[in-house]
């Protein structure tokens, strides 16, 4: 993708806190013509590797096609207009144009099917007590009649993928002054306010993180 090199972000806890965050995934598949599946996958760092992984229905053609296919698989972070009002540079000079700020990551790497019942079993499991967790009453894969489960474990397949690139891309005015970047935030936080942008809030709270990153690396 294109990456002006002020955009682009490396932090590799940052990237994982991206994904796992926002783990419904697009995921981008060559042959004969593009084709794009959208489903939740399991990101996790493994030294200084990552395992990415996820399931299928089995009708989905996706699978079958899973030995070593190059997929391309897009995180979408929090993402929002900024308005030029937002900088005070724009009252001294008048040289501001809205723009668009987000984040995103994008992984690279090779597709492969997984039908062997118990890492599908532990599959499911992990995904819901991770989504379940701090509820009052979370639900258990054992909740489900065994019969039910098996039925339901028949009925898909795992796929994991080989990570061979992961590339960040963090839009948060980091072109921009700090005074500018900091208009931003508390534009952001107005229009989270007032209920203008269903993000609003979280891209402020991305663009808080990235500037104590930036501190924390000596930049201005």
């Amino acid at each position: 993708m294109y990456q002006p090199a002020h955009f682009v972000e490396q932090d590799a806890d940052a990237l994982l806190a991206l994904m796992q965050a926002h783990p419904l995934a697009t995921l981008v598949r060559g042959g004969a013509a593009l084709a794009a599946d959208v489903l939740p996958l399991e990101v996790e760092r493994r030294g200084e590797g990552w395992r990415v992984a996820g399931h299928v229905a089995r009708g989905n053609p996706l699978w079958r096609e899973a030995d070593g296919q190059p997929v391309l698989l897009l995180f979408q972070g929090p993402q929002g207009y900024v308005s030029p009002n937002w900088y005070p540079s724009k009252f001294e000079h008048g040289k501001a144009v809205p723009t668009w700020n987000y984040t995103m990551v994008q992984v690279h790497g090779t597709l492969r099917a997984v039908q062997d019942p118990a890492w599908l079993r532990g599959f499911v499991t992990r995904l819901t007590e991770r989504h379940e967790a701090g509820r009052p009453v979370p639900w258990h894969v054992a909740d489900a009649p065994a019969d039910y489960l098996d039925a339901m474990l028949k009925a898909i397949v795992g796929i994991e993928i080989e990570v061979t690139r992961v590339e960040g891309k963090f839009k948060l005015s980091q072109n921009r002054s700090a005074a500018d970047r900091t208009g931003v935030v508390l534009g952001l936080e107005a229009d989270a306010t007032a209920q203008r942008q269903p993000e609003a809030d979280a891209l402020a709270q991305a663009m808080q993180a990235a500037e104590q990153r930036r501190k924390a690396l000596g930049s201005t």
